[in-house]
């Protein structure tokens, strides 16, 4: 396994590991509880990056298989670079709501008191897919954004928006435990 993939690997792992620590122990009231009519609960949370990151696996798969042919935008944008970084640092800051880009993602009200367990679950998934991606230039590997068709970025940036995606919802995850009301 190369260094790229170590470290990536590393990172959905300690995400994977920081969410069972910090979120395993909550009973379904809990994961559910939402800290305003509009806001997530720690449970919609999680269902929505094991969502958003489904989108991302036929792709994943394609590129595995040696077989995917590169569409024509992805063989000519020259903003794929940019817009990589881009939404890697839009995701970095807190401040800022996004509103989902696709219904598909959007979590549903009620969620499963398991969820915790089904996203370690789901990232284990997640690291197979990203190693099955080894003999690919992670660098020279284009890719459509799974939900906005006309962004391209390179492969290796679509995993750093994976992670930074997952350590987004993490955060806000851990402010729904820190806000006033939480059930204890």
């Amino acid at each position: 396994m190369n260094n790229e993939i170590s470290k990536l690997v590393s990172e959905l792992e300690e995400i994977s590991g920081s969410a069972k620590n910090t979120f395993g122990d909550l009973n379904g009231e809990q994961i559910n509880w939402k800290p305003s009519a509009d806001g997530w609960s720690v449970g919609q949370c999680f269902d929505h990056l094991i969502k958003a990151n489904l989108l991302f696996f036929p792709e994943l798969e394609k590129i595995a298989s040696e077989k995917r042919q590169s569409s024509f935008l992805e063989n000519y944008s020259p903003l794929s670079s940019f817009f990589g970084n881009l939404l890697v640092k839009s995701l970095q800051k807190d401040g800022r709501k996004f509103k989902a880009p696709s219904q598909a993602i959007v979590p549903p009200s009620e969620i499963d008191a398991h969820i915790v367990e089904q996203f370690a679950a789901h990232q284990r998934e997640v690291i197979e897919q990203v190693k099955s991606t080894e003999k690919a230039d992670w660098q020279r590997t284009i890719i459509t954004s799974p939900f906005m068709k006309l962004i391209t970025y390179k492969l290796a940036d679509g995993f750093r928006v994976v992670v930074e995606h997952e350590r987004r919802h993490f955060r806000q995850a851990e402010r729904v435990l820190q806000a006033d009301g939480f059930p204890k």
